[in-house]
């Protein structure tokens, strides 16, 4: 009978090496497709659940950084206008570093604080508080 550890060597060798960019933090993917002159979106909700921040702050801001009208209909986010999905990863990138990452460690493990007159975006990880804009 084989050794525990040559047993275990042939497991590892039969598998395949994960493909990671070894962060702990990838924004999924934006998905959609583009309908005549209109860009729909089919998995935001996913990303906000990922991101843990609120659909209708993640849409308004990318309503205003994309430049373009739209709304939710049906778990679907239908933008106004032709914008390619290379664009739209950017602005949720941007959105991420924003009101996601921590500043101070670069944790994700943050929560939006809203006040009467401020936001901020206190870190879970570290305790650190930083201030970002109330309104989109």
């Amino acid at each position: 009978m084989e050794s525990y550890d040559k047993l275990l060597d042939q497991a590892y060798k039969g598998l395949k090496p994960l493909e990671s960019s070894g962060e702990r933090f990838e924004i999924p993917k934006i998905e959609g497709h583009i309908e005549g002159t209109k860009t729909i979106l089919t998995n935001l909700q996913q990303i906000t659940s990922y991101l843990r921040r609120d659909q209708d702050h993640l849409l308004k801001f990318l309503l205003k950084e994309l430049a373009t009208s739209g709304a939710l209909k049906n778990n679907r986010v239908i933008l106004q206008r032709k914008i390619s999905s290379q664009k739209i990863n950017e602005k949720i990138g941007s959105y991420s570093r924003e009101f996601v990452i921590c500043g101070q460690c670069g944790k994700p493990d943050t929560e939006l604080k809203k006040e009467k007159t401020h936001a901020s975006l206190n870190c879970l990880a570290c305790g650190a508080k930083h201030s970002v804009r109330a309104k989109i």
